[in-house]
């Protein structure tokens, strides 16, 4: 490893993530549960990531090929779905070569499919049955199925995804896993429709397939204190303390000053910024956690830094650890200062903060 002198980094705990699949898969144990790696792993490091499940999954779930030829190219062996399907034909020949499971989801993938009489690798097609973003309307792919041939079907998995699968008394996630299940078994095919929430809230939904995807990383896909089982953060962001400067009542501190000493104050530079992927957007506030305790945002996130206000905790000294979230504070509680989701937390993370893999 290279010198680091700064501390700022992810440690991704690979032992949660192992606990955090089999506890998931086990809601569903007649399922196949697959695990969705795409965007570099939701931020924790594709190939590390893979590694480390390569034995416990039936295959892995990615955006597009791009992401899938990686993979290939670091050993992992295992089926990859390809969620955005072929974006040309000679995508085709990839999977082939690959064993890339490719999504169907629009009329030019449907044609460049018929055109491949010798394609034998298994596909999905994706139905619309309400997020009216990729896929086929029901009645259409009912046309689409009645023209495969006996081989073809027997290679497809039927697909579709949830919209609204959070709210637990709306009835459209009925409505969808109706559809979806009545389709299947009138033309004997496997079928697919659960995702993170999926699995954990509607049980009915579980099928042949389903796609573990942000609550394999210990993300809560709903609130927190509605989970039915408990996971376990796999990234902890972190940094250290590289600054402590007394302020006077009145005192501002950051760019625009748009935070000042309502009293006198002990502020802590930590080194982290939006160049690091802590959003810029976060608010005066928004809490880290120091020593056990946790700590307010102050003032406006810099490129390189944040301030803190510790003015409140009992001991804090330069070069102590800042959990930014993690295992004892979840990312989730971070978002909502922030008025985004864990997804695009964890996501955005950027490459200049190095990843420390353990396996507890």
């Amino acid at each position: 490893m290279s010198y680091r002198s700064r501390k700022t980094q992810a440690i991704i705990n690979l032992s949660a993530l192992k606990n955090n699949y089999h506890k998931i898969a086990n809601l569903a144990p007649q399922s196949k549960t697959i695990a969705v790696i795409k965007a570099n792993a939701y931020g924790h490091g594709a190939i590390e990531i893979a590694k480390s499940l390569h034995s416990l999954v039936p295959a892995f779930a990615v955006a597009f090929i791009d992401e899938a030829i990686i993979l290939r190219t670091a050993g992992i062996t295992l089926p990859i779905l390809i969620l955005e399907g072929p974006l040309n034909k000679e995508d085709f020949a990839l999977a082939q070569r690959h064993n890339f499971w490719l999504m169907i989801h629009n009329i030019e993938q449907v044609s460049w499919l018929m055109q491949q009489p010798n394609y034998k690798e298994k596909f999905w097609l994706k139905v619309n049955t309400g997020m009216n973003r990729l896929g086929f309307t029901p009645e259409y792919t009912k046309t689409i199925l009645e023209k495969l041939t006996h081989e073809q079907k027997e290679a497809l998995v039927l697909c579709s995804h949830f919209s609204n699968a959070d709210e637990i008394d709306n009835p459209k996630t009925q409505t969808q896993i109706t559809c979806l299940t009545a389709l299947a078994q009138k033309y004997s095919c496997q079928f697919s429709l659960a995702n993170s929430i999926g699995i954990i809230n509607w049980p009915q939904s579980h099928a042949d397939f389903n796609r573990l995807g942000i609550a394999l990383y210990g993300a809560n896909p709903i609130e927190i204190n509605k989970m039915p089982i408990e996971l376990t953060p796999v990234m902890t962001l972190q940094s250290t303390i590289i600054s402590l400067r007394k302020l006077s009542v009145g005192e501002a501190v950051g760019y625009g000053g748009t935070w000042r000493a309502k009293q006198a104050s002990v502020i802590a530079t930590i080194a982290i910024g939006y160049a690091d992927g802590y959003p810029r957007n976060a608010q005066a506030g928004t809490p880290v956690f120091i020593n056990n305790q946790l700590a307010p945002l102050a003032g406006r996130v810099s490129m390189d830094m944040i301030t803190v206000d510790v003015t409140n905790l009992d001991q804090v000294s330069l070069g102590d650890v800042v959990e930014l979230w993690g295992e004892n504070l979840h990312v989730e509680v971070v978002a909502e200062y922030m008025n985004t989701i864990n997804y695009e937390l964890l996501t955005c993370v950027s490459a200049r903060v190095p990843k420390v893999y353990i396996d507890k």
